[in-house]
């Protein structure tokens, strides 16, 4: 059975960090390129950060220099380190793999394996 399953995710103060993780079965995870997305209320799902089988990674603007990917091939598993957390981070956050990495990788249609999501909320 194929399948993404997010953990990690729940409530932190602003400055805070968090670390997520999204573990996946059924595929051939090593030779997939993976990424993270997420999506707050009324907002579309945006691609935040993305990894390559080899280990080359990506980053939308909005959390460049704050968050890290990476992936443990031999784990199957791919994580997102958080830090300095803000307001803006509220999401629920979504691991997605592709076979190859899409041209526009940050948009939700070149993905065609998901997780469940987990929820992320930063107070003030």
């Amino acid at each position: 059975q194929v399948q993404l399953v997010e953990s990690g995710g729940g409530s932190v103060q602003a400055g805070g960090s968090l670390r997520l993780s999204c573990v996946a079965s059924g595929y051939s995870f090593s030779t997939h390129f993976m990424a993270w997305f997420r999506q707050a209320p009324g907002l579309e799902r945006e691609g935040i950060a993305g990894i390559e089988h080899g280990g080359i990674t990506r980053y939308a603007e909005s959390v460049a220099g704050r968050f890290t990917i990476s992936r443990d091939n031999a784990a199957n598993t791919l994580y997102l380190q958080m830090h300095s957390l803000k307001v803006e981070d509220t999401a629920i956050y979504y691991c997605a793999a592709a076979r190859f990495r899409p041209l526009w990788w940050t948009g939700a249609q070149g993905y065609n394996l998901w997780g469940q999501g987990t929820q992320v909320t930063v107070s003030s």
